[in-house]
């Protein structure tokens, strides 16, 4: 009996916390169902410039990077393999619907060092920027293989010239910061 009872305290605790985090990923569910659907993968899409298989990490909106987005396929962390083809970029997660982001919602591409529940080595992750339905996201990947380069310059050549893209790594001390748009620059 003296055993009995620290074990089924520990337990019920145990329970307790689980039952917890199963209800607070069904509300952050719940908050982003009004996030739309990726748009459906189009039929006759091109052949892919570079295919890469990856360690889905993770995606987040772009203005709360602790925010990770539950709905859609989007919400735990997987291996698959991102391709870059002319029309845009498919992110085939195992387990998952292909994700498709057209090359016009594609907002730039960057080197990244962390994100929610991940820190690797400076730069170990490449961050996709795009918007989903509206709503600006950001999506990490980590390269299982050595082309981590070539898969960001592939998203860069795809992001429109818009100026909206985010900063290089190459120039930029701290290439996990997206850059400002124009219309965010403080005034001089």
């Amino acid at each position: 009996m003296d055993r009995l009872t620290p074990a089924l305290i520990v337990i019920s605790i145990l329970l307790l916390a689980f039952a917890l985090m199963l209800l607070g990923w069904r509300n952050r569910r719940r908050r982003q169902a009004g996030l739309g659907r990726p748009q459906p993968l189009p039929e006759g899409i091109g052949e892919p410039s570079i295919r890469v298989p990856v360690l889905y990490v993770a995606t987040t909106r772009a203005d709360a990077p602790l925010d990770r987005i539950a709905v859609h396929g989007l919400g735990f962390r997987s291996r698959g393999e991102v391709g870059v083809h002319p029309e845009g970029v498919v992110l085939a997660l195992r387990g998952q619907e292909p994700v498709y982001v057209p090359a016009a919602a594609v907002r730039g591409a960057t080197r990244a060092t962390w994100t929610i529940d991940r820190v690797v080595e400076e730069g170990g992750l490449v961050m996709l920027a795009w918007t989903l339905d509206g709503t600006e996201v950001d999506s990490y990947l980590r390269a299982t293989d050595d082309r981590a380069a070539a898969l960001l310059a592939a998203l860069r050549a795809v992001a429109p010239a818009d100026g909206s893209a985010l900063r290089s790594d190459a120039s930029d001390p701290h290439p996990d910061e997206p850059a400002l748009r124009p219309d965010e620059r403080p005034a001089s």
